[in-house]
Order: C-alpha cells, then structure tokens, then sequence
C-alpha cells in the first residue's frame, strides 16, 4: 500500500488520498471511476453525456465494482438537473461535483441530503459566490487545464482562492504526478484533480489510436479554441481542429446545425427537449443563441473521437500536461505512483531543510 496523505479532502469525502478523476463526458463512466476509487482516489462519473437512465446503471455499475466512495458530475444548466439530484441522493452518492456553477437551492438540497458538493471554478468570483452558497469544497482549475478553461494559471489562480475561502480547494490543471501534488499542497490546496492523467489509463475506455494521438503530443500541441461550442475550450491541435479554427461563421453555424441534428437522433431527444436544454445553456452562461447552437457541437464531437475512435472527425480535450506523460498505467499504478512520489518529496524537502 502506498503511504497515505491525509487532508482535508480525504477527510471530508472518506476516500484514501487526496486525487481526484475528473468527470470527462464518454471517458470516466462506471469503469474508469469504480477503478480510481477503488485505488483510493475520487472517482468521478460524468453524467452529462447520460441519460437519466444511464446514469442510474452507471451508479449501480459503480457499487458492484466496489465499496469505496465515489461522485458525480452533473451539468448545473441541464433541464432535468433537479431529477438528476433526487437521482443520486436516492442511490447515496457520497459527491456531486458541477462543471458549472450550480444555483443556490442546488446546493442547499444535496447538503441536506448528506451529499458532499464541489463545484469547479476558473476565477475567484466564482469560488467566492459558491463557498458563500453553502460549497463544501471547490476544485479549481488554471488555464493549463483541458476542455472549457479560464485564462488565469493555476500558479496565480490556486493561492488567490485558497486565501479567499474556507472550504477545501482542490487544484486542477497541470498535474500528473507526486511533485505536482507536493507543489498544491505547499500552495494550502487539499489534493489535486486530473482528467488527461486519467484518460490516459488502461481503465480508460478511450481506444489505442486516440490514446497514441495524446501520447504523441508535446505541451505545444493544444489549443485553446471557441469553435467548437462558443466558449474557450482547450483541445489537442489537429488538422480538424485548424478547419474548425478557420471555418467562417456561417459554415461554423452550418456545422453546428447539423451536429445538434445528430445529438438529436443519437439521444433520441425530442426537439423540444432539444430547444429547452439550449434555451438553458444559453440563460445559465449568458450564450448568444448562435453559442447556444454551437453547445450541441460539444457531446457529438467528443463522441465521435472518444467513443468511435475516430481521432480525425472529432475533437480531443486535452490539459497542456499532455505534453508530460508518456505512458498508460492502471488507476491503481497511477495513484500508488503519484503517493509514493509525493512522499520521496516530501522526505527530500524534509532532509534540505
């Protein structure tokens, strides 16, 4: 067993130490988060490319697999948010995390319930409003991070937050190993959150060319774009990505269009359902209803790379840490990797002092 680390972290959600697997839409479902909590970490399902349904078997998939604590990630501008919160406190989900800022009665509910809430942020604002909302943690992720990110870097957005609230903050964006955590650690965070470390795990359920696309790329190699639902989104460069980057705006639209057709036919939703989510999207983000076209790019695209493998026709969310990591452990390998050399660190530190 590798040397535990405990924080305020471990201690709120009972888990072993203090990592988190961030919810990424098609990646972490019931495989790769009974796999990071089984190994000690936080595993997280990511329920927004779910059906309700699918997310009631992903939870109970969970429980079979193992005992340990695990979460939740719900998209707080979902129509059928408030059913997705009665969902998991019925099946004793012990965290729900937000991609989103979530609302006030959201919060209050899951508190209530005995569920743990950590909503992700990318600026104080923001980290202030929801510890003042009754949060009782908050990750935080820099601009190094993959999918939708902010501009400030961890480095500068880690220590303003960790002096402006009293909850637990959890560090996201550019890390992948034991140093990194000493480093969050050292800024006053209570553990670490990764997504692209997790993605690239033999519990992933993403194939071996798009893992070999993320493998093969250096720090360089990301970039930050709007064209894929309107808002900045960090994904790997690939040629798909440059056209998507040099498409004018109506084919942009065009495109887009004709994406929230397919996210129709692949969920079966109606188009009023369809028209509701976006109407959703476009008051909770303060979206133009052109962005709001666009947001249906965002779950037909990642599934067409993560899902179907298909790493040309759709896009890759990927932190700039990509660039770092080089193989494809097990959760298990990964985490005990991460807390052992958390631990030589620290030693080291200990010894030059």
């Amino acid at each position: 067993m590798p040397p535990e680390l405990p924080t305020r972290l471990t201690e709120l959600v009972g888990v072993r130490h203090p990592i988190v697997q961030t919810g990424m839409g098609y990646v972490s479902g019931a495989r790769l988060t009974a796999a990071t909590a089984d190994a000690g970490g936080l595993g997280v399902i990511a329920s927004a490319t779910m059906s309700l349904d699918e997310l009631r078997s992903a939870i109970r998939e969970v429980r079979r697999r193992t005992s340990a604590p695990f979460g939740v990630n719900l998209r707080a501008d979902a129509t059928d948010v408030r059913e997705r919160v009665g969902l998991v406190i019925a099946e004793s989900v012990r965290v729900v995390s937000f991609a989103l800022a979530p609302r006030r009665d959201l919060i209050s509910r899951l508190r209530d319930a005995g569920v743990v809430t950590i909503p992700s942020v990318g600026a104080l604002r923001h980290a202030e409003k929801v510890a003042a909302w009754g949060a009782d943690a908050v990750i935080v992720q820099g601009g190094e991070g993959g999918g939708h990110t902010g501009a400030i870097p961890t480095s500068l957005l880690l220590p303003q937050v960790v002096d402006a609230v009293d909850i637990p903050v959890v560090a996201a964006g550019g890390f992948f190993d034991g140093r990194g955590l000493v480093a969050a650690l050292a800024y006053g965070a209570a553990g670490v959150a990764m997504g692209t470390r997790f993605l690239l795990t033999s519990d992933s359920p993403v194939g071996s060319v798009v893992k070999r696309a993320y493998l093969d790329s250096g720090v360089t190699d990301t970039v930050v774009t709007t064209q894929v639902d309107g808002l900045p989104h960090r994904v790997l460069r690939t040629r798909f990505v440059d056209r998507l980057e040099r498409s004018g705006r109506i084919v942009t639209l065009a495109n887009a269009f004709g994406r929230a057709v397919a996210l129709r036919r692949l969920t079966g939703m109606s188009w009023p359902a369809l028209l509701r989510d976006g109407l959703a999207a476009r008051r909770s983000r303060d979206l133009s209803w052109a962005q709001a076209l666009m947001a249906a790019n965002t779950p037909v695209l990642l599934r067409a790379a993560m899902v179907d493998g298909r790493a040309d026709l759709g896009v890759m969310s990927a932190g700039q840490v990509v660039g770092l990591i080089d193989d494809v452990p097990s959760c298990a390998e990964l985490i005990d990797r991460i807390m052992t050399e958390a631990q030589e660190c620290l030693t080291r530190l200990t010894t030059a002092r």
